[in-house]
């Protein structure tokens, strides 16, 4: 690819429906957040997307993830040892003037962030719990309840989620860690984009592990 610079790369601004709603969020280049969705205390890494609908809160995202329609990332706990578990005895302030957030139980919540890899694929419906990490290329299924860590390059699904395979063996998996292809100079991947496109997995890391041309 010998176009220049300037012909290659588009702008790189994040992209943020004007029905989705951001609070205390930062975006990284390209990311792309969809129609309605809702974010809170969030940090979406370089070209990560949110679909339609999808939500989440004091979760950190890595680059080029993709999270699917009508997901939930760190679906908050409830005070379930309490009197009770509704909102009363933590945001009374939605309901008297002279009670203010439970701050304790606030800091309890954010204690308990996501941490999300990269290249991650979330799939539609999937709900992800407090304090849970998802390492680098792992897929969660269409509708799973991920209660447990998921390991880098595992397919998990089901409720709860369950291993279901490793995308690629122990030995490939190791190769495209070291290369982290993640955090190359975003001129080196658009001249990337073609093998990754064509080329066997294997094939692909022999190339590229050299530099490639």
């Amino acid at each position: 690819m010998d176009r220049p610079e300037h012909l290659v790369l588009k702008d790189p601004e994040p992209r943020i429906h004007p029905t989705a709603e951001l609070k205390a969020c930062k975006l990284g280049r390209y990311a792309s957040i969809g129609e309605r969705v809702i974010l809170r205390e969030v940090t979406v890494g370089d070209f990560s997307y949110f679909e339609r609908h999808a939500e989440a809160i004091y979760t950190t995202i890595g680059k080029f993830c993709s999270i699917a329609a009508n997901s939930r990332i760190n679906a908050l706990e409830h005070p379930v040892e309490r009197l009770t578990q509704h909102k009363i005895s933590y945001r009374p302030n939605e309901y008297f003037r002279w009670l203010g957030v439970d701050q304790a139980f606030r800091d309890r919540r954010r204690a308990k962030a996501v941490s999300i890899g990269h290249d991650v694929w979330i799939g539609h419906g999937a709900v992800i719990m407090p304090g849970v990490v998802i390492g680098n290329g792992a897929i969660v299924g269409a509708n799973a309840v991920v209660t447990h860590h998921v390991p880098a390059y595992a397919i998990v699904a089901g409720v709860p989620a369950r291993p279901v395979r490793q995308r690629f063996s122990a030995e490939t998996a190791a190769r495209i860690e070291r290369l982290a292809w993640w955090d190359w100079p975003l001129e080196k991947l658009a001249r990337a984009v073609p093998d990754m496109q064509a080329l066997p997995i294997e094939a692909f890391l022999d190339r590229w592990e050299n530099g490639a041309a």
